[in-house]
């Protein structure tokens, strides 16, 4: 991408981590904040993404055959896509770490035994057998470079893999974030996991009203989420964060985000909030509600269909840009033009619009309610794609994680 200032020599390439997030020079307060973040997020970030893939396929409408390009993070999503029957899937991230953990994914579902063993790990994600599992049946099929990053040692001695015995999700930018955010709550007396105790929506609400509400007026809270550095562990670049605020307190627009996960839905069929309060997926109850590729009766699908996943670590306008013409039907791009300027986000719709193939569909989410589109991007672009407000705005409601304040579907117009 282009249009960037980048704190580097010469002799010194920067990563597309550090292309897309770098808008300021070094020097400045922006600046240094933008190469604080990269230097968070260059790690494992999402060790689940945030984003409910069931609106996701509910806007696509994938059809049997057809290309998706998706932004990769965590995984979740791209392997919950197999369960539509796409013909292929570019998965694609700036995170090296995310590649290798989608990777292992992959790897898991074309060479685990049985469901079982998948869903412990994945979902369970806390035994030593997946340790086990990992060094009999998964390290020796791995490619070299996923192999390396999981196999490798911490400062502590301990192996990457080893995450997923001792409880995967706690782990990563957004797991260590969602703990700190317990930690806080029990200074102030509040547990938030006994949430997971609601019977009904009414006991929800009441459990947020009284319990958790309150805790986005204290000072201290108000203090510390006043600062962009304070959402680093959701992954939110500056950027990001001035465009979530919407000229309001950062306290204030939590406090509406966790409302809506705490109360927007049941918490049996919300995995989003079963982890974000109960820092955990459901273990052993199957009518509880998982991420799509972990359910039992998905599993053949998505075990036949692991191959047609390609991973790439880079920019998804540089891939875009050089994939033939009117080859890709559907393209997901996260939370990421959050991130970019008005120059990256043209160059991006400029691949898409080379890559669309003629139906189509183009999803993504926006820390503010309204799509940057129609104000950033240019009339010649914008003109090509028709907006579906209506469906849009259904499907902001409709999403489960609830982080993000709208859900934006454009299709190439006729």
């Amino acid at each position: 991408m282009s249009g960037q200032t980048l704190a580097h020599s010469p002799q010194q390439a920067a990563t597309p981590l550090q292309e897309a997030v770098f808008q300021n020079r070094a020097a400045s307060k922006q600046g240094i904040l933008e190469r604080l973040f990269t230097a968070v997020f260059d790690n494992l970030v999402y060790p689940q993404i945030w984003e409910d893939p069931v609106v996701d396929m509910q806007a696509m409408r994938i059809e049997p055959g057809q290309h998706v390009v998706a932004i990769a993070s965590g995984g979740c999503n791209v392997l919950s896509y197999l369960t539509a029957d796409p013909g292929r899937i570019t998965a694609v991230d700036l995170n090296p770490a995310h590649i290798a953990l989608n990777r292992l994914k992959l790897c898991a579902a074309q060479h685990l035994p049985a469901h079982d063993d998948f869903r412990r790990f994945f979902s369970v994600a806390h035994s030593q057998i997946n340790e086990d599992l990992y060094d009999l049946l998964l390290a020796p099929k791995l490619d070299e470079e996923s192999r390396a990053y999981w196999s490798s040692r911490g400062p502590f001695g301990r192996r990457r893999i080893g995450m997923f015995s001792r409880g995967f999700y706690r782990y990563g930018m957004l797991g260590k974030f969602i703990g700190l955010a317990h930690l806080a709550a029990r200074v102030y007396g509040v547990k938030p996991s006994q949430i997971m105790h609601a019977r009904t929506r009414d006991e929800q609400r009441s459990f947020f009203q009284n319990e958790l509400s309150p805790l986005f007026d204290r000072k201290l809270v108000r203090w510390i989420t006043s600062s962009p550095v304070s959402l680093y562990g959701l992954g939110i670049p500056p950027a990001q964060y001035t465009e979530l605020a919407e000229g309001r307190h950062m306290a204030d627009v939590l406090r509406e985000r966790v409302e809506t996960l705490a109360c927007g839905h049941e918490l049996r069929s919300n995995y989003f909030a079963r982890q974000a309060f109960g820092r955990r997926y459901a273990l052993d109850d199957e009518r509880v509600s998982l991420p799509p590729y972990l359910e039992r009766k998905n599993w053949q699908s998505v075990r036949n269909r692991a191959t047609r996943i390609q991973t790439v670590n880079g920019s998804v306008t540089k891939v875009l840009s050089q994939l033939p013409a009117g080859s890709v039907d559907r393209v997901v791009l996260l939370d990421a033009q959050d991130w970019m300027t008005k120059e990256q986000m043209n160059e991006l719709w400029a691949a898409i619009g080379h890559a669309a193939a003629p139906s189509a569909r183009v999803i993504f989410r926006t820390a503010a309610k309204a799509s940057p589109l129609e104000n950033r991007l240019d009339p010649s672009l914008l003109s090509r794609w028709a907006y579906q407000a209506d469906q849009s705005a259904s499907l902001t409601r409709q999403d489960r994680s609830a982080i993000y304040g709208g859900f934006h579907l454009y299709t190439l117009a006729a």
